[in-house]
């Protein structure tokens, strides 16, 4: 179970947040496990949040002030430390990405913000945003590219796309930047640092067909899933729904083309972009 006992309170909010409940939990003589019965989740949750790895949520910080007679203190104290350059509705899947042991998506339409290059991102930025000033334009290019320092690291998060082949033929930005994103994507694969495969329109009726979904395991805490659609998303952490995402992911992965039959078809198509 997390044990902030070197946690530097003022290097963040959040981590002001996890010294604080830590000092008021042992105040009040009770244990992680303890606490944790009192906000109906577990002593190694509530150890992710005295250590800040975990962001704090404003549902659990209200039950956390009710238990241990603390006013409003760690839902203010949540706002604080809840803030983030992210999307809301992103900002805690982002914070997760950080800290997956592996990362499975399955993507229907568009590339995985992990995988993008800087000029698909900003060709999706701006059919999203279409009236948004450049400068703000930039600021979520930077973003999502601030994401991707991930990858760095050869070894975590263990990464796995699904791509549906979708991905593949909508123009985003145009022939230049699809075939530039491509093979971006093929050159990760080839590289051996993201597993990538293509699901076919020829493959059969499979499960995740509507929606985007990112299957995060971790070492020391539970699997989650985050799904999104347009300007929204929802992280999933009830065991039952998780367990049905990852058979459904692993039903997508079955139908799909190999790794190497995949990277065959995205070097296919990215050559078809290259076509006048």
């Amino acid at each position: 179970m997390p044990q902030p006992k070197d946690l530097d309170p003022y290097a963040s909010p959040r981590a002001f947040y996890g010294a604080e409940l830590r000092r008021l939990r042992e105040a009040a003589g009770l244990s992680q496990e303890q606490l944790g019965e009192k906000v109906f989740c577990s002593g190694n949750y509530v150890g992710r949040f005295e250590a800040a790895t975990r962001r704090p949520q404003p549902d659990v910080s209200r039950l956390f002030d009710e238990a241990l007679g603390s006013g409003q203190h760690f839902q203010r104290l949540c706002e604080l430390a809840r803030q983030s350059k992210h999307a809301e509705y992103f900002a805690d899947a982002a914070e997760l990405e950080k800290q997956a042991r592996t990362i499975s998506e399955y993507a229907p339409m568009l590339v995985p913000g992990l995988l993008q290059t800087e000029s698909y991102a900003r060709a999706i930025t701006c059919a999203t945003l279409p009236l948004a000033p450049q400068e703000e334009v930039e600021k979520h290019v930077r973003t999502r590219m601030d994401r991707q320092r991930l990858l760095a690291d050869p070894t975590t998060p263990q990464l796995w796309a699904v791509l549906h082949e979708t991905v593949l033929r909508i123009p985003m930005g145009g022939a230049d930047v699809m075939r530039e994103q491509l093979l971006h994507i093929a050159e990760l694969a080839r590289s051996r640092r993201v597993l990538v495969q293509v699901l076919p329109f020829t493959a059969a009726a499979h499960a995740l067909l509507n929606g985007m979904a990112s299957v995060m395991t971790f070492s020391d805490a539970p699997p989650v899933v985050y799904t999104e659609g347009a300007g929204t998303g929802q992280l999933i952490e009830d065991p039952a729904l998780v367990e049905q995402c990852r058979r459904s992911y692993d039903l997508v992965r079955a139908a799909a083309l190999s790794p190497v039959e995949s990277l065959t078809m995205l070097e296919s198509v990215a050559e078809g972009y290259g076509t006048p």
